[in-house]
């Protein structure tokens, strides 16, 4: 991506307007070229919210555009594209979030702070602010079915056509920054993906499986947002205290 170094975040708003550009192995033709195909993705995200990706089907869809199954087919193959699709743009969105929002800072330990803060960026709301989607029912997505979209039989392949490097670059630029914070630390690629896994799945288990987390009693995000700061830092600066 090229774009000018000195960049505000208002600035960031306008231009996340631009789509990001999609692997074009996710789709047999571009939705964001026509207006039907611009509703399908859009309602494809309010019906999977609504119903699972369980319930969803093409034909749903299709009663939900006043369309046709067959123009939907048009443009994505099956629905675990259309996923794919849906998941892709989240962690593209996360990416430039990050990129932008921590491109004046100087400290890591700042920048690791706003990486949290972006994560669990509902809380504060602003960052889907102007957003012809709706980042909220994306979210609730994510955290119900991104694991999907690797969590199959031909992932080697998919990994191939390079479906899942929007979320491979969100996570090498979250360790790039970690190891800006402590060069000597040896698993910030784990760590960054483990942060980033669980930001979600932790909201997931509170809303659903509460046994499962620490925030069973009234949990909030900030719950969330706390447990990922002492998640990292307590790793990062173990193993400093160590080398010390």
């Amino acid at each position: 991506m090229t774009l000018p170094l000195l960049i505000t975040a208002k600035f960031f708003a306008i231009v996340w307007h631009m789509q990001p550009k999609m692997n074009d192995k996710l789709f047999l033709k571009d939705p964001e070229q026509s207006d039907i195909g611009k509703n399908i993705f859009r309602k494809s995200i309010k019906l999977m919210k609504e119903i699972g990706f369980e319930s969803f089907t093409f034909k749903k869809l299709a009663d939900e555009i006043k369309s046709t199954e067959a123009t939907i087919y048009r443009y994505f193959e099956n629905k675990h594209r259309l996923l794919n699709y849906v998941v892709s743009w989240y962690w593209h969105w996360l990416d430039y979030q990050v990129i932008f929002q921590t491109n004046n800072l100087t400290h890591p330990e700042e920048k690791l702070k706003r990486v949290i803060n972006i994560l669990t960026w509902q809380i504060d709301g602003e960052l889907a602010d102007d957003q012809e989607i709706d980042l909220e029912d994306m979210h609730q997505i994510i955290i119900r079915d991104a694991s999907k979209v690797f969590l199959t039989k031909h992932v080697a392949e998919d990994n191939t056509d390079q479906f899942f490097k929007p979320y491979k670059s969100l996570c090498e630029r979250i360790s790039n920054i970690m190891k800006e914070y402590n060069p000597d630390y040896p698993y910030t690629k784990s760590l960054s993906s483990t942060m980033v896994e669980s930001a979600h799945f932790q909201d997931f288990f509170m809303e659903n499986l509460p046994a499962l987390t620490d925030f069973e009693d009234n949990g909030k995000l900030t719950d969330i947002r706390d447990y990922l700061t002492s998640l990292v830092f307590s790793a990062l600066n173990q193993h400093k205290n160590q080398l010390n």
